[in-house]
C-alpha cells in the first residue's frame, strides 16, 4: 500500500552549527562508503510500502506510554515484531530491557539502540493520539505520562529498520545486534541491562550506534565526533527537621526552609567555584515537603541533577552539596546524627563519539541524503545519555550518536522567524514528532547499519 504520508522536504540547520564539507556523493569516484544507489532504492521502497503501519505503531505507543523500567507493553511490541521476523530473543533484561539477535553469515556485528520510556509530563501537543495516561508511581503520587523526548520514534525507527534489513537480507551479511533499553530518562536503565548479564545473552559488537530525535527539521542528520553530551548525576537530598505548628516555628527545625536556603546556595557553587571555562549545571528539579498549610513537616526533599564534562568538576559539585546542605542544616540547630542525607540515584559519563565511526558514517549519509543534510560540527551540549553505558566491559568500543531531526518544516521556520532557534526543547510538553520523521527516521536507521554490514 502506497503511504500517503509526505516525504519530508529535506531542509538545512545553519543557525545551530556550520555544516562540515563533506565529499560530493555525486561528482568523481564513488565515496568508499556509499551505499549502491539500487539498494538505497529498495530501503526506500521498503520502508515506504511499511510506513502506515510504522505510524500506527508509533502512534499507539505515543497513546500509551511508561515509565523507566515499566516498559511492559512497549517491550512486547518490540520482542513480537522482532520475533515475527526470525529475531532470537531475550526479554526481561534489566527489569524490562529486550536483546535481539539476527546472524546473517560472516561479518560484522552491529548493535543498536532504542530507548523505550516515557517522562512523567502532561502533553499538551493536542493531536489526536496524544497520551491521556497517568500512573500512580510507588511513592504514591499520581502523575501524567508522556513521550516528550522522542523515545516511541527511536522505538518505531528501530522496527522499521529491522523490517528493511530482514528483507535484504541477501544484500548484506554479519551479525545485527538490537536492544530495547528501559529507563533512560532516570539513566539508571543501560547499567541495569549490564549489570544483569547482557553480555551472557548477545556476542561482543564489533561497532555500535544509537539514534536520537533533535528538535531540527525533518531531513536533517548530525554525525558529528568528540564529546556530544554531559555527564550526569541525580541525587536527591534530604532534609531532616523536627516537626511542629505552623504557628510556633521557634517550637521547631523547618527542614523546609533548610531546602529552601540550600536551592538558593547550591547556585552559588557552578557562579563560584566552578571554572567559567568548564561546563557545569546544576539543576533541583523537584521539592517534596509536607502537606498542611499549619503544619512545620519533618522532612523536605530535594530531587538535583548535576551536567559536567570534566570528573574534576563533578567532584567539585558533589563535595559542595553535601558541604552546603550540611551547612544549612547545622545553622538551623541540626545535630550530627540528623544531618542531610544524599543518595546518588543513576549517572553516566559524557557521551563520545568515536572520530573514525561518527566521519564514516557521516559520508555513507551525506551519499544519500545530500553533504547539506549532514550536521559534523555540531557544539556540544549539556544533555545526558546512558546508551554509552550499554558497552559494559567493553569501553574501547567504537560508537557513535546520530540526532535526527523531527520537527515540521513550517513550525521550524515560525520559530526561527520569531529568534527562537526550535519550536520546542525535548521534554516540553508541546515536543512533536512530524509523521513524516517516522519513515525517514527508519531509512536512515537502515542505511546506517547497511554501511556498517558486510554488502553483496
Amino acid at each position: 500500500m502506497k503511504s500517503h504520508y509526505a516525504q519530508p522536504r529535506l531542509g538545512t540547520l545553519s543557525n545551530m552549527a556550520d555544516v562540515s564539507t563533506l565529499p560530493d556523493a555525486h561528482d568523481g569516484e564513488p565515496l568508499t562508503d556509499s551505499l549502491p544507489a539500487d539498494l538505497v532504492a529498495d530501503v526506500d521502497r521498503i520502508i515506504d510500502a511499511d510506513t502506515d503501519r510504522l505510524v500506527e505503531t508509533f502512534k499507539d505507543i505515543h497513546r500509551n506510554p511508561e515509565l523507566g523500567f515499566a516498559e511492559v507493553r512497549t517491550a512486547r511490541i518490540i520482542e513480537l515484531a522482532l520475533q515475527n521476523l526470525g529475531f532470537d530473543i531475550t526479554t526481561g533484561i534489566g527489569t524490562t530491557g529486550v536483546a535481539a539477535i539476527y546472524r546473517n553469515g560472516d561479518g560484522p556485528v552491529v548493535m543498536y539502540r532504542a530507548d523505550m520510556d516515557a517522562l512523567a509530563v502532561q502533553e499538551e501537543t493536542g493531536v489526536e493520539y496524544a497520551s491521556e495516561k497517568r500512573v500512580t508511581r510507588e511513592d504514591g503520587t499520581e502523575v501524567p505520562v508522556a513521550h516528550v523526548c522522542g523515545h516511541d520514534a527511536h522505538v518505531t525507527w528501530m522496527l522499521g529498520m529491522a523490517h528493511a534489513l530482514i528483507e535484504l537480507k541477501n544484500r548484506w551479511s554479519g551479525t545485527l545486534v538490537l536492544i530495547g533499553q528501559p529507563a533512560e530518562e532516570p539513566i539508571t536503565g543501560a547499567k541495569a541491562m549490564v549489570d544483569d548479564g547482557l553480555y551472557n545473552f548477545i556476542p561482543k559488537p564489533d561497532v555500535f550506534i544509537g539514534m536520537h530525535t533533535a528538535p531540527a527539521p525533518v531531513g536533517v542528520v548530525v554525525s558529528s565526533p568528540g564529546p556530544r553530551l554531559a555527564g550526569t548525576d541525580q541525587l536527591d537530598i534530604l532534609f531532616h527537621g523536627v516537626g511542629g505548628h505552623g504557628s510556633m516555628p521557634q517550637k521547631a527545625k523547618d527542614p523546609v526552609l533548610m531546602a529552601a536556603m540550600a536551592i538558593v546556595e547550591f547556585q552559588t557553587i557552578v557562579s563560584r567555584m566552578i571554572d567559567p571555562q568548564q561546563t557545569a549545571v546544576l539543576t533541583v528539579g523537584a521539592v517534596h515537603a509536607g502537606s498542611d498549610n499549619n503544619v512545620i513537616p519533618t522532612q523536605a526533599l530535594l530531587k538535583a541533577n548535576l551536567r559536567w564534562y570534566d570528573p574534576a568538576v563533578r567532584e567539585i559539585m558533589l563535595s559542595a552539596v553535601e558541604s552546603v546542605a550540611d551547612g544549612i542544616a547545622r545553622t538551623y540547630g541540626m545535630p550530627e546524627d540528623k544531618l542531610p542525607e544524599i543518595t546518588l540515584k543513576g549517572g553516566s559519563s559524557p557521551l563520545v563519539n568515536d572520530l573514525e565511526l561518527s566521519e564514516r558514517m557521516a559520508r555513507t549519509l551525506a551519499a544519500v541524503l545530500g553533504d547539506q543534510q549532514i550536521v559534523t560540527d555540531m557544539p556540544r551540549a549539556t544533555g545526558s545519555e546512558d546508551v554509552q553505558l550499554l558497552k559494559g566491559p567493553y569501553p574501547e568500543m567504537p560508537f557513535n550518536y546520530l540526532l535526527v531531526g523531527i520537527a515540521n518544516h513550517e513550525t521550524f521556520a515560525a520559530a526561527q522567524a520569531q529568534g527562537e532557534p526550535f519550536p520546542f526543547a525535548p521534554h516540553n510538553p508541546n515536543y512533536l514528532v512530524d509523521l513524516s520523521a517516522i519513515p525517514f527516521g527508519a531509512k536512515v536507521a537502515a542505511y546506517s547499519m547497511l554501511g556498517l554490514l558486510n554488502r553483496s
